[in-house]
């Protein structure tokens, strides 16, 4: 009779299982870490890859639009943390966002291509928790 350590180091060891794990850790870890930057400025000055445009129909500063943007990514991330399946495509629409703001701002279009690149792998995050199911417990 199986036990649920069995059904555990099975699953552990299945590649898609593996790179669901990966994503998954990704995408709940760096939104976070992102949002919370967003109220302290250290990796980078985010409020210079605001759009002018954008920037002008936010209400307040462009930092007070950065502390919104914070706490969506934060929102973000616990999402993909307790329901990739929801969460993994919540993050692809944020980014698809983001990739407007940098393609329509000056300059960033770099960004805008490395962001994309997230965007494909928060929608292969997606497709991945589609076929992931919680381990049941076998006694």
């Amino acid at each position: 009779m199986a036990t649920s350590a069995y059904v555990d180091r099975t699953r552990l060891a299945d590649p898609s299982y593996q790179a669901f794990l990966l994503l998954r850790t990704v995408f709940t870890v760096a939104p976070i870490l992102f949002g919370l930057d967003k109220f302290f400025n250290v990796m980078t000055d985010w409020p210079k890859y605001l759009a002018p445009w954008i920037d002008g129909i936010l209400p307040g500063s462009a930092q007070t639009g950065m502390y919104i943007v914070g706490v969506i990514e934060i929102v973000a991330g616990i999402l993909v943390a307790v329901a990739p399946r929801i969460g993994a495509y919540v993050v692809a629409l944020w980014l698809a966002g983001i990739i407007v703001n940098l393609l329509t701002g000056p300059g960033f279009y770099d960004v805008a291509l490395r962001d994309f690149g997230l965007l494909v792998g928060a929608l292969a995050l997606g497709r991945l928790a589609e076929g992931q199911r919680a381990p049941r417990r076998i006694s």
